[in-house]
């Protein structure tokens, strides 16, 4: 079941004494992983690196549909933007609820990947009332010639404060993050129309709210405080580090 949404794998809370595992961690594995694990060894069509492995962490090579790891193996399962690659979503997530009692998912939402479209990825996703929704793009008939990849990775990220507090304050716009329990909520292709016309039709207010819930203003006065702290935080500790 769905336990929350951090604002990204940065900011998730595992116990010291946890043993995390990170399934598909390709060039920018976890550092809180004991375990690492990806598929694909001899390329990088799905990554923007090569395999990174950093010290006291176990790499294996492993395709995350069928894990080589005993049920309930980890205390807490890491995957990030994986699962819009797989060719059956299904048995992927199936699998991180068998080896983890815990985890985070995250992956580019809907409207990430209107924004930032990849080849490589074969499934559109949101989280709606507590599960994920997972779209086929070939069957939904996705298709799109522009992406903004270089501005919303690269050039807000590093010249707007405004959009590091949008980041901060809706992190649900271009990724989903998904922190759960036990068991990852999901469907495929769902045949119920009301969800479909999440991605066939333009939102109304109720959809938006669905997906942003509405916030009073003193919640989101507390919420774009807590992200210029933080982006304070972040700007200081890069200067120390230089």
């Amino acid at each position: 079941m769905k336990i929350g949404n951090p604002n990204s794998r940065n900011k998730l809370s595992i116990p010291r004494s946890a043993y995390v595992l990170d399934v598909g961690s390709g060039h920018n594995p976890h550092p809180r992983a004991n375990v690492i694990a990806d598929k694909f060894i001899d390329t990088n069509y799905h990554r923007a690196d090569n395999i990174k492995i950093l010290n006291n962490q176990k790499f294996v090579e492993a395709d995350g549909q069928a894990l080589p790891f005993k049920d309930k193996e980890f205390d807490y399962v890491i995957c990030c933007h994986v699962v819009e690659h797989v060719d059956d979503p299904t048995r992927f997530l199936t699998e991180l609820s068998r080896v983890g009692k815990k985890g985070y998912l995250e992956a580019p939402s809907l409207v990430g990947e209107l924004l930032i479209p990849k080849e490589s990825h074969q499934w559109v996703l949101l989280d709606i009332d507590k599960k994920i929704i997972l779209v086929n793009k070939k069957r939904l008939g996705f298709n799109t010639s522009l992406d903004f990849g270089e501005l919303f990775l690269d050039f807000l990220p590093k010249n707007s404060i405004g959009f590091k507090i949008l980041q901060r304050t809706h992190p649900q716009l271009l990724t989903i993050n998904y922190e759960w329990s036990e068991k990852i909520e999901f469907e495929v292709d769902p045949p119920d129309e009301k969800l479909r016309n999440y991605f066939t039709t333009v939102w109304d207010r109720n959809m938006y709210h669905s997906i942003f819930p509405k916030r009073t203003l003193a919640q989101e006065f507390w919420a774009t405080t807590k992200a210029f702290v933080d982006i304070l935080g972040s700007v200081i500790k890069s200067k120390l580090l230089k």
